[in-house]
């Protein structure tokens, strides 16, 4: 029997080294909470101003900083090597502080220190104990002193480590005990709900405020004092209620009743974390009221200014992400800890909440807001419903994945009770026909009211306002259309026209005055209740500012001017509804993915499956027969240009070439595509594998309930074709997954799956390992999949993650011996997207963290490249507050120019090195990196979509292959199907995108669903051209065939003429348009006249 050595590395290891040089002390205590520290340091100088100096001296200090192994091994060096008792209190069990518990331990068991660690949360935890030093009595007499809180009881626990280390400690007098949870006012601080309620004036609207018991314990209460005060101020009673914890059953019982008996308008929440006990349900949604969650930051207030993130990845999980899996609204972040006056004698400075009182009124006003939806009558509402211009073509305006926007406008007013029946005319025509106007004096007031530094980017960006684009005589001209109370409106180009493609994802791009007077119009003219955005995506939330938590100065808060938000989107996207959610404080109501249909062979492939069946049936034929069908289906197959699209040559035997027709045409006839686009809120006319009236109606309930001020249910994004049914019925506030607890172990299985599939295909294809291989991640597919993707580029490494146990968060990672991996180490680069960046820091720390110790490894540099001595950076994105590829028109540009400029834009949004918490910018390396691959692989989850739906697709993929073929070698493009998690496949680009041409675009079902959304279906038809157009432009993926197939499918149709004339002309122009310049640029080399004739184009 051999044993294997499985080396193990933790997250801690990331961490910044600290020497926080304090001197030895008698007592130390450590824990996360500055809260305990606080009532600690108060418990110290009670007991010393009572005792004198016979009270044993005492050290406090933050496990945050303590988190790098050389920082604890430095603590234990200068400071808890002279201690006779250590307490630690701990938040999330063992693994958040791993590697100190077991240093702590060798030394308090080789010194004979009294050793408690206790846990922090409410649970218990035996593991603790196993570390402890003491009998298991005082563990629980520490616990329950430390769980009681207050000064009072922080003496007494010291008083009860002291005892236990053997030094003397006096009798502690007093009150120890604070109720676990009760009704708090300024006034009355802690006290009975009834006796709160006397001080309530039925005549005004009550907030309840929850926040942790802690907070009175440590008196650090200021932030809470400053809600009471500024919502005091905005006509709202307050009663606030404390509890150690939403999940302790009998709190969470207590809250519950309090809720039901007060019945306040709205909730808000100061406590972190989700509130989800067994029974899945928070305590705070008894309401049934919107509840605001408010950021404690655990920062200060000077790294929020200075950073663009606005939040620590902590503070993010704990304020942002998961609260929102309870449904809550994020107001924003009320305080910041700042450090009050250094102690010399117990050589620590106390680290309060203080609150902002800029955020606080910025809060405040968020929630009157919300309020105010419930006073007025749906159909009396001003509500804004403004519709996405992405990606800015006047032809596909209303865009949005699988949504039909313009229908569903109309459906949502007739919903809201603003319209009665059908619209006179099309809102398409009347968006562009119609202008809302407003003078440029009445824009200049309202813009003197902005930030002055906003003012002054503004111009110093677009200089005067007569020269924007909206402006004609000294008037803004809005295209927009008022409907009774409500507003339709296109929303406005963020910036010129001309640069529009650039600037969608471009977080650094001021927006242009006739966008800021269009929203500056709806806060200050129009005075809007809400605001219903329809479409993915806008652009409000791509503004300049912080990522979240953002401050006066950012522009998503400054234009949306704290106007609810309401935002429809589809359940399977919760990237781009994350950044409404965090950004604007939206609420994004999930609405179902269209209808999917199961496609067919194209009618042009009849006799090649002729032949396959022939062949299959065929082992009792004459063997010449066979041979003779083998050559039949090779030149069928070759004249219908499947071999080109296969990469079947010449030296390809007549086995392997059938085995590959057979699976291809296979994998037409099981392709599934959107049958049409949905309708928020209606009737689905197809059939769907899964029940859909129940999410219908829970659409339309939604909306009403949102614009009512309503508390609108939390429901989890995904795919339903997926086999996420979880996600149904749609209707409920989207959120996202925990980024903390990514890959989890799921994904982690499945990722070995698709890294096993890549390797597979790439030995197939070129008989060889991997020797370097890009792997294109994107954020909404991280958090859709819970890290698949990821998942894959760790196996390839050999590297498998560490969860920890109970809460389930990766913790750290192993490293796999060779042995168990029977092949060599891949190296692998990941290019992530600007929304991974931001959203999961962690995982990109991990990946690196995971390089740097396989390349310390003694290991040949066959079996592992990272131990050749080279540049071991493998983790590549955008710019920090950089979004997307900023290509513009380049991939529609049919020309050499067009191609050098994608090329050079991808490299440039993808040439900064992100290491733990450096990021900067590393172009040489980058381009090493794509110099050295051989392997580009991009991963697709959902059946729903495909890489001609979306311009993303080719400027990700395409867009790669343009900058390696402008630095030059050969490279294997593959696109990874992971929508179907049992079966995932791999196939060249090439491939693919033969696959989705026969099985979608070219497919009359898909052209008839489309035909039945008007314009929005026409946009669609022509957008798939301009896509196919950009992969040949930039990769040279798209043979001439496919363009014929499509020509014959659409322009070759004279009933999608017919309809596209009708419904979308601009569209159907763009389209002759687009095929004209693929025949000219050579891309399209067609051999039919008629085509050519159709086109009036000279051959």
């Amino acid at each position: 029997m051999h044993v294997l050595f499985v080396e193990r590395h933790g997250l801690e290891e990331t961490e910044i080294p600290t020497d926080l040089d304090q001197t030895g002390a008698d007592l130390v205590v450590l824990s996360f909470s500055d809260s305990d520290l606080g009532a600690f340091a108060e418990g110290w100088k009670r007991g010393s101003s009572l005792q004198g100096d016979d009270f044993p001296t005492l050290r406090l200090a933050n496990l945050s900083a303590l988190k790098h192994p050389v920082s604890v091994d430095t603590y234990l060096e200068k400071t808890l090597s002279k201690a006779k008792g250590i307490l630690v209190r701990l938040i999330g069990g063992v693994p958040y502080w791993s590697y100190g518990l077991q240093e702590v331990a060798k030394l308090a068991k080789r010194n004979k220190i009294a050793f408690a660690v206790l846990p922090a949360d409410g649970r218990e935890d035996p593991q603790l104990d196993d570390f402890s030093t003491l009998p298991s009595s005082t563990l629980r007499r520490l616990k329950e002193l430390c769980d009681t809180g207050g000064a009072i009881a922080a003496h007494a626990a010291l008083a009860q480590l002291a005892l236990a280390a053997g030094l003397y400690a006096a009798p502690v007098r007093g009150t120890k005990t604070l109720e676990t949870f009760g009704a708090w006012t300024p006034e009355q601080q802690v006290c009975s709900p009834s006796e709160a309620a006397q001080e309530i004036k039925s005549d005004k609207p009550l907030i309840i405020l929850t926040f942790y018991r802690s907070f009175i314990t440590a008196a650090d209460l200021k932030p809470i004092e400053a809600l009471f005060e500024a919502l005091r101020a905005r006509g709202f009673e307050l009663i606030g209620l404390f509890s150690p914890s939403l999940k302790i059953p009998d709190a969470a019982d207590w809250i519950v009743t309090q809720i039901k008996q007060f019945k306040p308008v709205c909730i808000v929440n100061a406590t972190s974390f989700s509130g989800k006990g067994t029974s899945g349900v928070s305590p705070l949604d008894a309401g049934d009221v919107p509840v605001f969650q408010v950021a404690l930051s655990t920062s200060n207030r000077a790294a929020w200014m200075e950073a663009d993130r606005g939040l620590s990845p902590a503070d993010m999980a704990m304020h942002v992400v998961l609260p929102e899996v309870d449904g809550r609204i994020f107001a924003g972040v009320a305080s910041f800890k700042e450090p009050g006056k250094q102690d010399e004698n117990l050589e620590f400075s106390r680290i309060e909440h203080q609150p902002d009182k800029e955020r606080i009124l910025a809060i405040t006003d968020k929630v009157s807001r919300w309020y105010k939806l419930q006073t007025k009558p749906l159909e009396a509402q001003k509500a804004a419903l403004i519709l996405s211009t992405y990606p800015g073509r006047p032809w596909q305006m209303a865009h949005a994945v699988g949504l039909d926007v313009l229908a569903s406008a109309q459906a949502i007013l007739q919903d809201l009770g603003h319209i009665e029946g059908s619209l006179q005319q099309p809102l398409e025509f009347s968006l562009k026909e119609n202008k809302i106007k407003w003078p440029v004096e009445q824009y200049k007031n309202a813009l003197s009211r902005i930030p002055e530094k906003l003012q002054s980017d503004l111009f110093k960006a677009w200089g005067d306002i007569s020269t924007d684009s909206l402006v004609n005589e000294n008037t803004f001209n809005f295209s927009a259309l008022q409907l009774g109370e409500s507003v339709i409106a296109l929303q406005p180009e963020r910036s010129d026209p001309a640069h529009r493609d650039n600037d969608y994802h471009d977080i650094s791009r001021i927006p242009c005055h006739g966008y800021v007077a269009f929203y500056l119009w709806l806060q200050d003219d129009f005075k809007a209740d809400a605001i219903i955005h329809i479409g993915a995506h806008g652009t409000l939330e791509w503004l300049p500012g912080k990522s979240v938590a953002l401050s006066k100065n950012c522009w998503p808060e400054v234009l949306s001017g704290n106007i609810p938000i309401i935002y429809p989107f589809i359940l399977n996207d919760p990237g781009e509804a994350a950044q409404a959610k965090r950004r604007t404080g939206a609420l994004t109501i999930g609405h179902i993915p269209p209808a999917l249909r199961v496609s067919e062979a194209p009618s042009q492939f009849s006799y090649l499956e002729s032949l396959l069946d022939e062949f299959s049936n065929a082992d009792g034929l004459d063997p010449n027969r066979r041979e003779r069908l083998k050559d039949s289906i090779r030149v069928e197959a070759e004249t219908l240009g499947i071999e080109a699209d296969l990469g079947i040559n010449d030296q390809c035997s007549h086995s392997e070439a059938l085995s590959r027709i057979d699976r291809f045409v296979c994998d037409i006839k099981e392709t599934q595509f959107g049958d049409g686009l949905h309708i928020f809120g209606r009737k689905c006319e197809q059939m769907l594998p899964f029940e859909t009236a129940s999410s219908e109606l829970a659409e339309q309930k939604a909306i009403r309930n949102a614009l009512s001020g309503k508390r609108i249910s939390a429901g989890p994004s995904g795919s339903p074709y997926r086999g996420r049914m979880d996600v149904l019925p749609s209707g409920r506030n989207l959120f996202a997954t925990d980024p903390l607890s990514v890959p989890t172990r799921a994904a982690y299985s499945q990722g070995i799956k698709l890294a096993e599939e890549f390797i597979r295909r790439h030995l197939q294809d070129k008989g060889d390992w991997p020797s370097g291989v890009i792997v294109d991640l994107w954020g909404s597919a991280t958090m859709r999949t819970a890290g698949e993707e990821f998942a894959m580029a760790l196996h390839l490494l050999g590297i498998k993650p560490v969860w920890a146990d109970g809460s389930e968060r990766v913790s750290g990672f192993e490293i796999l011996p060779l042995i168990t991996l029977d092949r060599p180490r891949i190296d692998v680069t990941l290019r992530v997207s600007g929304l991974f960046r931001d959203v999961f820091p962690t995982l990109s720390n991990l990946y690196q963290q995971a390089i740097d110790a396989l390349s310390k490894r003694e290991e040949s540099s066959d079996w592992n490249p990272y131990t050749s001595g080279a540049e071991s950076t493998r983790v590549y994105g955008p710019a920090p507050g950089s979004y997307g590829l900023g290509m513009g028109s380049a991939p529609e540009q049919l020309s050499d120019t067009g191609r050098q400029v994608a090329a050079e834009a991808w490299l440039e949004a993808s040439s900064y090195a992100i290491k733990g918490e450096q990021i900067y910018q590393d172009k040489k390396g980058l381009k090493d990196r794509v110099a050295k691959a051989d392997s580009f692989v991009h991963l697709q989850d959902m059946p729903e979509t495909d890489l001609l739906l979306s311009a993303d697709y080719a400027a990700h993929e395409a867009g790669f292959a343009a900058a390696k073929n402008s630095i030059g070698g050969n490279i294997s493009l593959y696109h990874l199907d992971n929508t179907d998690p049992e079966n995932p496949t791999s196939r060249t680009l090439t491939e693919e995108i033969a696959r989705v041409v026969y099985a979608r675009a070219c497919n009359p079902n898909w052209l008839a669903g489309m035909k039945r959304h008007g314009f929005r279906g026409a946009a669609e038809i022509s957008a798939t051209l301009v896509h196919m157009a950009a992969f040949a432009n930039l990769a040279d993926v798209v043979g001439s065939h496919l363009f014929d197939s499509y020509h014959d499918a659409t322009l070759g149709n004279d009933d999608i003429v017919d309809f596209m004339s009708e419904y979308n002309p601009e569209a159907l122009a763009a389209m002759r348009g687009c095929f004209e310049q693929l025949y000219h640029s050579g891309l399209w080399k067609t051999r039919r006249n008629f085509i050519l004739d159709d086109l009036e184009i000279s051959a």
